[in-house]
């Protein structure tokens, strides 16, 4: 806003300028003896005889040029050449006068224009900056949202570049099915063609390349629970019941553990048809009580939970004897961090596709979950995770592929709700129901052999399937 204002600052001087030339130069123009004049209000020893005298010259309230000339006295020679030179230079003034005035009026006009322009100038410099401050707000919000959305689809892109990668390998899997399809259509209509030791080796030697085909499924994310699938109702509120997920196809034996405390006795059925009807094998009595209902059948042996102590026992069902013990270093125990409902349930072993595991809460951790992978044949701790989930607020857990999925209660309307990745360290919520037909688990543990979760609901024996996203394996893997 400045050079406007300077460039009025210059016509108000120049105006001054020409005034006080006027003043100074205006008797030697005409010729005459210039008597110098106070600028008094009277006249005071005026002698105008010699010719026209300026008394003053100066500037009004308005800016324009003012000056006082006094006249000659008549005589009869008035028209001579000075007069006429006289009559010319007044032409003159006048006409710079009014140029002057010309000029003021323009000045003024100009200068009130200025001030008004400043004025719009400095509102729209205000404007512009809010703009501008606006901008970078909202520029910053829309950034914000954008980055959300990013960081919400994120995590789809590794799963859809495995779904494409999967395409083929389904369709490989389908067609190696159909094989197989035709193969037993095969048998079926030649059925009658071979005998039957002949029949047995080929249905026989079927099952083996389905079997190898399901072996092709790796580890999976748990994706959804369905059942559940009641087998039995039998004992008290709480217990244990469980198969061998390391046993072969032939060995379908099943260990049922009734209570979670002041009890040693393991009982033992040939299959799920036996355990069904109450047929039962062997009965094991253990050299020592256990606590909760979070023991795990694994590769042949029994691991529990001593009771009133953080020390896990194994032991063998084929010698009927200790293998090993050890203490679960800070563990909690007796009731210290149990899940939700109680019972001793503080040490949680459980088995899943990678190994043997332990689930507890420690003070260090806060009482929080700790994870740890066990030594199947030492029970040492190979390696631990510490998450930031409280242990006393878990229903139940499991373990499916090196991850451990927690549920939010024991009770009705019990979900999956947290998950840890011993792969990658990393956690997060999820939303995965499943119902509780009979409103209070005590036990729920995951069989990878046979893809199911075992559970006991308030004196009922169930199984819930499972729905893992899995990725196929071929042979041009490496």
């Amino acid at each position: 806003m400045s050079p406007p204002l300077l460039k009025l600052g210059a016509v108000l001087s120049t105006m001054a300028i020409i005034s006080n030339w006027m003043s100074q130069t205006l008797p030697s123009l005409v010729g005459l003896n210039t008597t110098r004049i106070t600028t008094s209000d009277t006249l005071t020893q005026i002698s105008p005889k010699e010719g026209w005298q300026v008394y003053s010259s100066a500037q009004d309230p308005d800016g324009r040029c003012i000056c006082t000339v006094v006249a000659p006295e008549q005589n009869l020679c008035s028209r001579d050449a000075k007069s006429r030179q006289l009559r010319q230079l007044l032409e003159k003034v006048q006409n710079m006068s009014q140029s002057i005035e010309v000029l003021n009026l323009r000045t003024q006009r100009d200068f009130q224009y200025v001030l008004k322009m400043e004025t719009q100038m400095k509102g729209l410099k205000a404007k512009f900056r809010q703009i501008e401050d606006d901008r970078k707000t909202l520029m910053t919000k829309h950034f914000q949202e954008l980055k959300e959305k990013m960081d919400e689809l994120l995590p789809l892109i590794p799963v859809l570049e495995q779904y494409k990668t999967d395409a083929k390998l389904i369709t490989q899997f389908k067609e190696e099915i159909r094989n197989l399809s035709t193969v037993l259509t095969g048998i079926q209509e030649e059925i009658g063609a071979y005998d039957y030791e002949e029949l047995h080796q080929r249905v026989l030697s079927l099952e083996t390349r389905l079997r190898d085909c399901m072996k092709k499924l790796t580890c999976g994310k748990l994706m959804k629970i369905t059942g559940p699938i009641t087998v039995k109702i039998s004992g008290t509120r709480f217990g244990a019941w469980m198969t061998d997920p390391l046993a072969s196809e032939k060995n379908n034996r099943v260990w049922y553990m009734d209570s979670y405390t002041n009890n040693k006795i393991v009982r033992e059925y040939k299959s799920i048809a036996d355990f069904v009807s109450g047929a039962e094998s062997r009965t094991y009595n253990l050299p020592f009580k256990w606590a909760g209902t979070n023991h795990v059948v694994y590769n042949g042996s029994l691991y529990f939970n001593k009771y009133q102590s953080n020390i896990i026992i194994k032991y063998s069902f084929d010698s009927g004897r200790v293998l090993a013990q050890r203490s679960l270093e800070y563990a909690g125990f007796h009731n210290v961090y149990p899940y939700t409902w109680g019972g001793f349930s503080d040490i949680d072993l459980m088995a899943d596709e990678i190994g043997l595991w332990a689930v507890y809460a420690t003070n260090q951790n806060a009482g929080n979950i700790v994870i740890s992978q066990l030594n199947q044949d030492t029970l040492e701790v190979l390696k631990s995770w510490s998450t930031g989930y409280p242990k006393r607020s878990a229903g139940e857990s499991f373990m499916i592929c090196g991850t451990l999925y927690v549920t939010n209660s024991h009770l009705t309307g019990a979900k999956v709700y947290y998950s840890y990745s011993t792969k990658t360290s990393t956690y997060e919520y999820t939303d995965i129901p499943f119902h509780n037909q009979y409103f209070h688990i005590s036990m729920l543990d995951y069989n990878a052999r046979d893809r199911a979760l075992y559970a006991w609901n308030n004196g009922h024996q169930v199984l819930f399937n499972v729905t893992l996203f899995h990725v196929i394996k071929t042979e041009d893997d490496t």
